[in-house]
């Protein structure tokens, strides 16, 4: 009988374990005609892979024999280097969600990376948050962490960790512990640590971009609308008072985190809305900038409707529900959408070279900040907006069109080096040494 993808990760990392061993993978064929998979049992991986139209390089999962904890490396493309992407830690409510999310995630890392000139590939990690609270438990959390970091080392550098949603700084320590293939690593071991305030420095420059090309003279005396005040958001919030917008308003679902951003911010123009998970509202709030700054697929048919602003650009990975149709609608709308993977590109350009050593003020990484330089974000921001307009096609079309010609180029020294990684990892009989 075939592995439920439909079933709860919990149970599947479970079966998985108990019946597979604890391991199992799927490759695309070096043929091209499909997918290969490492048990027949795992035919329902390569019929969603189908149903997705993917062209993804390989999905690797594991169980964690300590944690019980279902893990995934998602690998996109490794033509311009090996797979980077962040370790996302979520609740899902089935395998076929989790791993979709990886798919589309992943896809998105190849984009950002080629798009941003970096010799990386596209790659993202996955941890099923168990349910309860255990997942809080600082020992739990140790454990979990290293045990991921010892999954990643299985796979011999194929994917290389960074930070993201439900990771932080110390899980990010955890995860070194146990590997060599990391980035977001503190700084007391080397590392260049947290990534959001310059994530949110990038953020605010595809913001000022796009306000120019709508000739609306940058961001004083702008309404600019979060939804989100996590580590990017609230980073956003100093920036954007220090360029004179008029009122900022968020949203925050937890309310510890609401009352200290008030605090922080009292007499500022600032207001911040307690709103649940999965209230949308603030999405339709009047203003000229809607950033989102929290979950991806926000942006739907749905929502979209009765969005009322001039520009979106946020740092949220994936905020459209389906890319090409929605930013469809939004360009009927006459909403400028700047896509994700041009605004949030400082995550990965702050830390994802951080092997090679620490420059204070780093000037390889603070030029994709120079309103100047033609490959930072300012200029191809403007790049892509003015295609758009040439050509009659969408921001988001324009910049797929630029990001997927530049995955095509393979790295300078290693060339493809990284698929034979994948194929040594399966020669090594990897998924029976779980």
């Amino acid at each position: 009988m075939a592995l439920d993808l439909l079933s709860p990760p919990n149970h599947f990392a479970t079966s998985l374990l108990d019946e597979l061993g604890g391991r199992a993978w799927l490759i695309r064929d070096p043929d091209g005609s499909g997918h290969l998979v490492s048990s027949p049992r795992l035919q329902s991986l390569s019929d969603l892979l189908m149903r997705q139209d993917s062209d993804h390089e390989a999905i690797f999962l594991a169980t964690g024999r300590g944690s019980g904890t279902l893990f995934a490396a998602v690998i996109h493309s490794t033509r311009r280097g090996q797979a980077q992407g962040g370790v996302r830690h979520c609740a899902y409510d089935s395998v076929e969600d989790l791993l979709c999310d990886g798919l589309r995630l992943a896809r998105t890392m190849t984009r950002k990376n080629a798009l941003a000139g970096l010799w990386w590939g596209g790659g993202k990690g996955l941890i099923a948050r168990v349910p309860g609270d255990r997942a809080d438990d600082a020992d739990f959390r140790r454990c979990l962490y290293q045990e991921y970091g010892a999954f990643v080392t299985s796979l011999r550098g194929i994917y290389v960790a960074g930070e993201d949603a439900g990771t932080r700084p110390a899980d990010m320590a955890e995860i070194f512990r146990a590997t060599r293939f990391a980035t977001c690593i503190p700084p007391e071991r080397g590392g260049s640590g947290n990534p959001s305030r310059m994530t949110a420095e990038g953020v605010v420059a595809a913001m000022e971009a796009g306000l120019l090309f709508l000739e609306q003279n940058g961001l004083h005396g702008k309404k600019v609308v979060l939804q989100g005040t996590g580590n990017v958001g609230s980073a956003m919030i100093r920036l954007l008072l220090d360029r004179g917008v008029r009122q900022i308003v968020a949203s925050e679902v937890c309310a510890d985190r609401r009352e200290a951003l008030l605090d922080r911010w009292s007499g500022a123009p600032v207001e911040i809305r307690q709103v649940r998970e999965d209230d949308p509202s603030i999405l339709w709030e009047p203003c000229d900038v809607l950033s989102p700054c929290a979950m991806g697929g926000v942006l739907g048919s749905k929502t979209i409707p009765s969005v009322q602003a001039r520009m979106i650009c946020g740092s949220a990975n994936d905020p459209l529900e389906n890319e090409l149709r929605d930013a469809a609608a939004l360009a009927q709308l006459a909403i400028l959408y700047v896509p994700d993977f041009v605004a949030n590109r400082m995550g990965i350009v702050s830390c994802g070279n951080e092997q090679y050593g620490f420059i204070e003020n780093d000037p390889l990484v603070h030029r994709h900040l120079d309103r100047e330089w033609p490959g930072g974000i300012h200029q191809t921001v403007l790049r892509i907006c003015e295609e758009s307009r040439r050509e009659a096609i969408t921001p988001l079309e324009a910049t797929l069109r630029l990001a997927d010609a530049q995955a095509q180029q393979t790295h300078p020294i290693w060339g493809h080096r990284a698929s034979r990684i994948i194929e040594s990892v399966i020669e090594s009989s990897w998924a029976s040494a779980g």
